[in-house]
């Protein structure tokens, strides 16, 4: 199970090169509205010893020290990224959050992106529809087409709906980065759904699609990741009508 501090790195991110991330959630435990088969968090059960939330000025504090740090030792970065350990718009701070790591990021970086990774489960509410939407990179998760599969995949906690999910998308009018994971499981299979999740891709016309695959330790048994040859395969409606696809492998 990864454990992360409230800035670590930078690390090589498959997706956004040398990522700084920050992780606004409990730094020896895990709160998620998502319980993932394949989290490299692990279930959240095995994370519930520790539910403290970081509040603003302890990031800001944090990340002012890593960037100066970073600056003076001339270490690259490409990528300010709220990641870490659940989904990182469960935390109260997390609007003021965005603002300040922008500003920290003018201030001492003014060329990295600040990335978002989220289940966007929270899209409709409103603060963190606006934080999302100030960042370079929001990148909205879609693993399944269906409720039923999500509930499957994703295991979400409480009312989820995937119809919800794709229309608070919508309002992003296609500036956002969409990120999806393919595998195969036990009761599951990218490649039953992935002319669906097409047809979705076509609607909301995002500007960058991620597709990845399991790449560490997941907490269920029996999942299999795909090659990026196959998936490459199995996007190539997508690439060849001029759609910007990452394959990550």
């Amino acid at each position: 199970m990864m454990r992360e501090e409230l800035v670590f790195g930078p690390i090589f991110s498959r997706r956004l090169g040398s990522s700084l991330g920050i992780n606004v959630l409990p730094e020896k435990g895990k709160i998620c509205n998502f319980d993932c088969i394949y989290c490299e968090c692990g279930w959240n059960k095995d994370g519930r010893g520790d539910t403290r939330l970081p509040v603003a000025a302890e990031l800001r504090e944090a990340l002012a020290a890593k960037l100066t740090e970073s600056l003076e030792e001339g270490t690259p970065i490409d990528s300010i990224t709220f990641s870490g350990d659940g989904e990182p718009t469960l935390n109260p701070d997390f609007p003021q959050m965005v603002g300040d790591v922008i500003r920290l990021r003018d201030l001492y970086y003014p060329s990295v992106k600040v990335s978002v990774l989220t289940n966007a489960t929270r899209l409709g509410r409103k603060e963190v529809f606006d934080a999302l939407r100030k960042v370079d990179n929001p990148i909205l998760k879609l693993d399944a087409v269906t409720t039923a599969d999500a509930k499957k995949i994703n295991r979400p906690q409480g009312r989820y709906s995937t119809d919800a999910v794709i229309r608070n998308m919508e309002k992003f009018k296609g500036d956002f980065v969409l990120q999806t994971m393919f595998l195969r499981s036990p009761d599951f299979d990218s490649a039953d759904t992935v002319g669906e999740w097409m047809d979705i891709v076509r609607s909301l016309r995002p500007r960058e699609v991620m597709v990845y695959t399991i790449d560490r330790e997941t907490p269920a048994q029996g999942l299999q990741k795909y090659t990026a040859e196959q998936m490459r395969e199995l996007v190539l409606p997508l690439i060849e009508e001029g759609f910007n696809i990452q394959i990550k492998g």
